[in-house]
């Protein structure tokens, strides 16, 4: 018995089909590696996805500058210190409520002629220990912060000259009076950096409740 004569028109159909298939495996295979690739770019940050939202990073805010002594009329070489009798400061501890920071601190201010008005406890803990005041109080400031070696000079709105001691965590004792640098006949330095208290955005001034 013999085989029946392949048909031309149904082989060449055949080939076709297989051609055709060929062609979708070839196109599915590169797509899906495509895919891939860009997968793993993306999970390695090489190029970024469209689903993708951006990371907002907030931005820490800059502290406030340290003012700079004022010019005074008659003192062209710059601010002498306050003799400290006329220096008025209230001494907050702003580090542990339990320990004496403020009245330690303010029997030891005493002790050199300051007047001290007030001591307590302040609202909320600091790091680093600040001297703040009005820009009417920025030469006292200077004086009283001359005591110490670390402190911040924050100058706030307040309308008076009392300054105000916050001895925070970072708390170092004061100098002994022997190395603080100031003299009565010698202008004291600006703080390192410090801009003109006028181009200061001064903080507000936090008033203790009385009890």
């Amino acid at each position: 018995m013999t085989s029946p004569a392949p048909d031309p028109v149904r082989e060449t159909r055949r080939k076709r089909e297989h051609e055709r298939q060929a062609v979708v495996f070839g196109l599915l295979i590169a797509f899906l590696l495509l895919a891939g690739l860009a997968a793993a770019a993306m999970y390695s940050g090489a190029i970024s996805s469209p689903f993708s939202r951006p990371i907002y990073t907030p931005v820490a805010e800059a502290p406030q500058p340290e003012p700079c002594l004022p010019q005074v009329k008659g003192q062209p070489d710059g601010a002498l210190p306050v003799p400290y009798s006329k220096v008025k400061v209230r001494v907050y501890n702003a580090a542990d409520g339990s320990s004496p920071l403020a009245s330690a601190n303010g029997d030891e201010l005493s002790d050199r002629g300051f007047d001290v008005v007030d001591t307590g406890n302040w609202l909320e803990k600091l790091g680093q220990s600040e001297v703040r005041f009005g820009t009417k109080g920025i030469t006292r400031a200077y004086t009283l912060a001359a005591q110490y070696p670390d402190v911040r000079l924050v100058l706030d709105d307040r309308k008076g000259a009392t300054v105000d001691l916050l001895v925070g965590e970072e708390y170092s004792p004061p100098l002994n009076q022997d190395d603080v640098l100031l003299d009565a006949e010698t202008p004291m330095k600006d703080a390192e950096g410090c801009v003109p208290a006028s181009e200061i955005t001064p903080i507000s001034q936090v008033s203790l409740p009385k009890d």
